[in-house]
C-alpha cells in the first residue's frame, strides 16, 4: 500500500509540474510540452495532479480535449486504484 501511496504522490507532482512548465514556456514563447506527453502522465496516475496543474496555472482551460479529458481519467484512475487495493486486501 506505501508503494501505490508513493507512485502516485510522485506522478502526481510530475503532473503538476509539467502543466507548470508547460505554461511557462507558453508565456515565454518557447517550445511546449507535447499534449500527449501531458495526457500520458495523467494517464499513468497523475491526473489529479494534471488537474490541479491546470486549476492553479489556469493552463489548458480553454481545450475541450483537456477540460473533459483529465477528469475522465481522474475517474479511470481513481477507479484503478481502487481495484489495486481491493485485490490486495483480498490476499
Amino acid at each position: 500500500m506505501t508503494v501505490i501511496i508513493g507512485y502516485l504522490l510522485i506522478v502526481n507532482f510530475i503532473a503538476f509540474g509539467m502543466m507548470g512548465y508547460d505554461k511557462g514556456r507558453a508565456k515565454a514563447k518557447m517550445r511546449r510540452v507535447p499534449e500527449k506527453n501531458l495526457f500520458l502522465v495523467a494517464a499513468v496516475g497523475g491526473a489529479l495532479g494534471a488537474w490541479l496543474g491546470m486549476r492553479t496555472y489556469r493552463h489548458k482551460t480553454k481545450h475541450a480535449s483537456f477540460v473533459f479529458g483529465i477528469p475522465a481519467l481522474f475517474a479511470l484512475n481513481a477507479i484503478c486504484v481502487w481495484a489495486v487495493v481491493r485485490g490486495l486486501n483480498a490476499l
